[in-house]
């Protein structure tokens, strides 16, 4: 199943449309409202072509798109990857716009990507890549319009190029143009780590709604890469226990609990968790369908669907990822009562942590690491028990709950400010 399209044939950006109508719904809103938010603001496609090491030239195609920047710029990754698409890339910049406006911060949403395969592709022709994409997509983004971040198969360093060559552009340093960055020319301590911080914060605030113990639960990890590791090693310094993890290459599961501290060392070693010793190998069906309290998906979008929600038996699935559970598996999980934490609140710390990277930046500051946490756990905590509210005071899916805040927000916005002209 490609990451693009699901079993159903539908895009990841049907799907968005239709957690917002559903949500639109649930808050009564006229077409009029509707209308504003259905489509993207504005859309960049763009050619980048580049010299390969061989002496090739190849393009590529790149996109940045922009939701809606009315609370505030466009905030939202750029990934590389080869199934990068349009489609998938109008829906990230949805979600974006709902994730900045749950947790409150004052972005609005935006996402890029190019369509390649890193993975086959060399550090200089990445580079190259990224400095052809910057500049072709520097019209429409800075720090009082459209900050980008890393997102797939892009990283820090590739933050560093956009900010070198947007910087260059402007004839002087931006560092605020891009979050994500190295620490040392202007990033941010707590970043790297702070999307999975934010998913163990929101499961944290959970378990006492669930009357769950954190201490001892059987934890499910689907997908090891920062978000997945980082949410396994904080819940195995909480004393859960960690029976399973994926990764692209395969999954591994004990009914013990793994060493997480050791897997990570692992697979820093080997590039993939299959092969830990004293660990079995489980299949991606299996792994999903495993007797846990709690199924982090930290994958990709569409992993959860209608032909594999019906096995899953979890109490509580916090979404790491964007998008991982689609409508109709949605409405398999609730009927079978199990709690869903959705990506636009669970996964939100990594957008918070950026939010406060651009605030240092602008304001010339460096926040130490204990007050990034704080104030990380602060904005997750409250953002969670407004969704809860909302969850338990409308009798509605805690997904439902979440975008039904978030849309509230944008469409308030949306009417104080009015059209032009």
């Amino acid at each position: 199943m490609s990451i693009v399209e699901s079993s159903s044939g539908k895009s990841p950006f049907d799907f968005a449309l239709e957690n917002f109508e559903i949500a639109a719904d649930v808050l009564d809103l006229s077409e009029g409202d509707r209308v504003k938010l259905r489509s993207p603001e504005r859309i960049l496609i763009v050619s980048v072509p580049i010299q390969m090491d061989s002496g090739e030239v190849r393009s590529f195609t790149g996109y940045r798109v922009q939701h809606s920047t009315s609370r505030g710029p466009g905030k939202g990754g750029i990934r590389y990857h080869p199934n990068v698409t349009l489609e998938e890339v109008k829906a990230l910049t949805m979600w974006m716009t709902w994730k900045c406006a749950v947790v409150n911060i004052p972005f609005g949403g935006a996402k890029g990507g190019i369509t390649c395969n890193p993975k086959q592709m060399s550090q200089n022709e990445i580079e190259r890549m990224t400095r052809r994409y910057t500049h072709a997509i520097h019209p429409i983004i800075g720090p009082d319009t459209d900050i980008p971040a890393p997102d797939v198969y892009t990283n820090s360093q590739v933050m560093a190029w956009i900010m070198d060559t947007f910087s260059m552009a402007r004839g002087r340093l931006v560092p605020g143009v891009v979050t994500g960055k190295p620490v040392h020319i202007g990033g941010s301590l707590g970043r790297n780590e702070a999307t999975g911080r934010g998913v163990f914060n929101t499961i944290e605030c959970a378990c006492p709604h669930l009357r769950m113990h954190l201490k001892g639960s059987k934890v499910v990890v689907q997908g090891f890469g920062n978000a997945g590791a980082i949410t396994a090693q904080l819940l195995d310094s909480a004393q859960a226990d960690v029976i399973a993890v994926s990764d692209s290459s395969g999954c591994i599961f004990t009914k013990d609990g793994l060493h997480i501290a050791k897997l990570i060392q692992f697979k820093e070693t080997t590039g993939s968790v299959v092969g830990f010793p004293g660990s079995e190998t489980i299949t991606a069906e299996e792994l999903l369908a495993l007797d846990c309290d709690i199924l982090v998906p930290a994958a990709m979008k569409n992993m959860i669907d209608a032909n594999n929600a019906s096995s899953i038996r979890a109490k509580m699935v916090a979404e790491a990822a964007n998008g991982p559970i689609t409508p109709e598996a949605d409405a398999i999980l609730e009927k079978k009562g199990v709690f869903v934490i959705p990506d636009i609140l669970c996964n939100a710390g990594g957008v918070t942590v950026s939010y406060f990277e651009w605030v240092q930046n602008e304001q010339h500051l460096s926040w130490d690491l204990q007050e990034v946490n704080s104030r990380l756990e602060t904005i997750m905590q409250r953002s969670f028990s407004q969704v809860l509210d909302i969850h338990l005071e409308r009798k509605t899916s805690m997904r439902t709950a979440a975008n039904a805040l978030a849309i509230q927000r944008v469409c308030d916005t949306n009417r104080s400010r009015g059209l032009y002209p």
